[in-house]
């Protein structure tokens, strides 16, 4: 679990050095912009690859029992997850000029669906920190993404739309031999 643990570290610094007051400084104290981006990519992709083998690595501890009935729910949630995710790095939309943030958002329902069906000490870790990091973002973004200036186009909306969905079912089709545990669309 400490490699789990060590991957999630490595990945969320990066993404909070602005919370934690700690970008510009570090941006100042580096040669150029390029050598920041650099940087905080070799960090990202090291934490991502420690998650990743982490989770591997990590021993299957229940610490409590989804309700098997229920997992209908997980794959719904997964749906607005998609989109929102496939809407926050798509060209402005009205998802996303009403959301802000809708990547974010996709990454917190896409967690809390994993945490509702995931019952595992490491996939509580891991589902739980995404949860958070999330939220935090979510929070502390809401003023800073200015989407209001400019106009939204509604074919992004649709392309996203399509796009999501078609996320979905690749992902439900291949959940298996992509992550291991397969999933059931029917």
């Amino acid at each position: 679990m400490a490699v789990l643990v060590l991957g999630l570290i490595l990945f969320f610094a990066p993404h909070l050095l602005r919370e934690f007051g700690l970008r510009q400084p570090l941006k100042d104290a580096l040669p150029s912009e390029g050598a920041y981006m650099g940087l905080y990519s070799l960090v990202t992709l090291a934490g991502l690859g420690l998650i990743i083998w982490g989770k591997s690595l990590s021993p299957f501890q229940m610490v409590w029992q989804p309700i098997y009935e229920w997992r209908s729910l997980s794959l719904m949630l997964m749906i607005p997850a998609l989109i929102c995710v496939v809407a926050g790095n798509a060209p402005l939309s009205y998802l996303r000029k009403i959301l802000h943030n809708p990547m974010l958002v996709g990454i917190l329902l896409w967690s809390l669906s994993h945490l509702w069906s995931n019952g595992d000490s490491a996939s509580m870790l891991l589902f739980g920190s995404f949860a958070i990091f999330s939220s935090i973002k979510i929070f502390t973004l809401r003023s800073v993404v200015d989407v209001e200036s400019k106009s939204p186009k509604f074919i992004w909306d649709i392309i996203s739309l399509l796009v999501g969905l078609s996320l979905y079912v690749v992902i439900g089709l291949y959940h298996g031999e992509l992550f291991g545990v397969g999933v059931s669309l029917a």
